[in-house]
């Protein structure tokens, strides 16, 4: 792949152009020190990837995701000093259709980047590398329901690329006393959920936590997938992690879930597919479809990035192909109708 590396620090510039012309699979198309010079350097020379700095000079990496994603879409991951100190940042530019984040990494004795942190860093570029090849496109007041306390309607949520504030957007519709259990699935190493969770916790009244081993949904609750193995149901009523099928680049994977959904769920299920680089969750949203259960692909106009979405539509999994701002709505009204 040919790599953008976008970073005002020289000394960080250096370590991952080392790291990218490392192997023979990629090399450096362009480097910017500030997002304003990026988002220029996109409109000449359109990379495969960018690797982008979250707090710099003249413009950040926030808006400089915003930018590019909205005028020269490409694959954007984050590479930070502190993922940790710049949650808020994280999310913000995932919200606009960056893929992932990572720390910088750190610097050994010689002034290379010590082999556990640089591994993790090209693995994350290898995965995009696989996602980019694979990728059929790039981008382009509450209402109140009864409660139901055994929830018989599972509201299964798929995302990706821009779905931090897409999934923030549909939760925000909830009101605090809705009756469907809700699980989540968004592509994001498990290190990042605690922080993903507080975040959306700032847009709900629901609860949000990580989903774990042996847990069963509940009315009103919003669980995440919390691992780089697989969410599955293991029977009618109870979630657990799976490694298999482990070839699949997608970890957690959306169709996973969703077919372990279609296969063991009780009650409805109300399947939703938002923003997402990839054809993750088509499969799954299909099946789910294919047993009568409502199915909701985001529309292209309001996706970060219309792969995911767009895969679902390609095939008919969707019932409905709706706005980013009508699917909470319409989850409700849904849950409003008797199973």
């Amino acid at each position: 792949m040919r790599i953008g590396i976008v970073n005002d620090m020289p000394m960080a510039v250096e370590l991952l152009r080392r790291l990218v012309v490392s192997t023979r699979e990629h090399q450096v198309a362009w480097i910017a020190t500030n997002g304003r010079e990026a988002v220029e350097a996109c409109r000449r020379d359109l990379p495969d990837l960018i690797l982008m700095d979250l707090a710099m000079p003249e413009m950040d990496g926030v808006e400089a995701t915003r930018k590019i994603m909205a005028e020269t879409p490409c694959s954007i991951l984050l590479v930070t000093a502190s993922i940790e100190a710049n949650v808020a940042g994280v999310y913000e530019a995932m919200g606009h259709g960056a893929l992932d984040a990572v720390d910088i990494p750190s610097v050994g004795i010689a002034g290379n980047a010590s082999s556990q942190s640089a591994r993790l860093l090209t693995n994350k570029i290898a995965m995009i590398g696989k996602l980019v090849r694979d990728a059929p496109s790039r981008a382009s007041g509450r209402i109140s329901v009864a409660t139901d306390p055994s929830p018989q309607r599972l509201v299964a949520i798929g995302a990706s690329a821009g779905g931090p504030a897409a999934v923030a957007k549909v939760l925000s519709a909830f009101p605090i006393d809705f009756g469907g259990a809700i699980v989540l699935v968004q592509h994001l190493d498990a290190q990042f959920i605690p922080g993903l969770a507080d975040w959306l916790g700032q847009h709900t009244p629901l609860p949000i936590r990580a989903a774990q081993e042996k847990d069963r949904p509940q009315a009103g609750t919003v669980l995440v997938a919390s691992s780089d193995d697989h969410l599955v149901f293991k029977s009618a009523q109870q979630l657990g992690y799976t490694s298999s099928p482990k070839d699949n680049v997608y970890r957690p994977s959306v169709d996973v879930f969703f077919e372990s959904a279609a296969q063991w769920w009780p009650g409805s299920v109300i399947g939703v597919l938002l923003t997402g680089m990839g054809r993750d969750g088509a499969r799954g949203l299909r099946q789910l479809r294919d047993k009568g259960h409502l199915t909701i692909a985001q529309d292209e106009a309001t996706s970060a990035v219309y792969g995911m979405p767009k895969a679902a539509a390609a095939i008919g999994a969707a019932v409905d192909i709706l706005p980013l701002s009508a699917i909470g709505l319409r989850i409700i009204e849904a849950c409003g109708r008797p199973t």
